[in-house]
């Protein structure tokens, strides 16, 4: 859906721009100005919402996937608020010319608006990693659903050494031994060294590119995380310290401007 919204959004702009264009000529038509001028100020103007689409590839929640009617009013109020300042950024004026640095800040508050899971998974991780040979037991504290990253050695195709993540969702099961089963993953523990023993033909293992013989070096689980919303609070501190700053600057300017 998100790849979908993405290329929808620009093929809107693409009517600003050659080869299309129509909604340039329709507002030269109507203004008297030039038409390839129209379409290139239209075009400057467009990239300031170039962000857009993104939001969507980044921050799935404005999807509405598995969010309820609360989160979903905070996410479109708080996505507002962000292309709000990106514009302000990127036009250089909030409520008075932006100096670099305002500039700077306000590009970054829009960015953790967007994208607030991007600094909380650097202060608290949404994973830990566990021996691969204790993959069973952490399977046996999640649930079914839940997803196990696997960081895998192998051979690809031809017999050329490969490394890659698997993403495994684990299956129905009372333990974590028949979690995996049921995910079609079957296992050989020799101590240390977890090999891949068999994965189950259209199972889950196989369809994360698991297969036999190949060598799990890494199991991560998924961790206690704080929420990540938490992450607007300095932003919007940071926001109100700049509005403080342009509103004195601005009743200054009035000042000059009436004296």
């Amino acid at each position: 859906i998100a790849v979908h919204l993405f290329v929808f959004y620009f093929g809107i702009i693409a009517d600003v721009t050659p080869p299309v264009g129509l909604a340039s000529f329709a507002a030269a038509a109507v203004s008297g100005g030039d038409p390839i001028k129209t379409g290139f100020v239209a075009f400057f103007y467009s990239l300031r919402t170039a962000a857009l689409p993104f939001l969507f590839i980044f921050n799935t929640d404005l999807l509405l996937i598995n969010v309820g009617w609360a989160g979903g009013i905070v996410v479109f109020i708080v996505a507002t608020a962000a292309m709000l300042i990106f514009a302000a950024a990127t036009q250089g004026f909030l409520l008075a010319r932006n100096r670099v640095y305002e500039t700077v800040l306000l590009l970054l508050i829009a960015f953790t608006l967007f994208r607030p899971g991007f600094w909380m998974d650097m202060v608290s991780p949404p994973t830990q990693e566990v021996p691969p040979n204790e993959i069973v037991a952490a399977a046996d504290r999640m649930e079914a659903g839940e997803q196990l990253r696997l960081r895998v050695d192998g051979e690809d195709a031809v017999g050329n050494p490969r490394s890659f993540v698997a993403v495994l969702p684990l299956g129905e099961g009372e333990t974590g031994e028949e979690r995996l089963l049921s995910a079609g993953l079957e296992l050989l523990i020799d101590g240390d060294v977890v090999e891949v023993d068999n994965a189950g033909f259209e199972t889950a293992a196989q369809e994360a590119g698991l297969d036999f013989g190949q060598i799990i070096v890494v199991v991560e689980e998924p961790a206690d995380q704080l929420p990540k919303q938490l992450m607007y609070i300095p932003a919007l501190l940071l926001l109100a310290l700049i509005i403080v700053m342009q509103r004195g600057r601005r009743r200054k300017q009035l000042a000059e401007a009436t004296a």
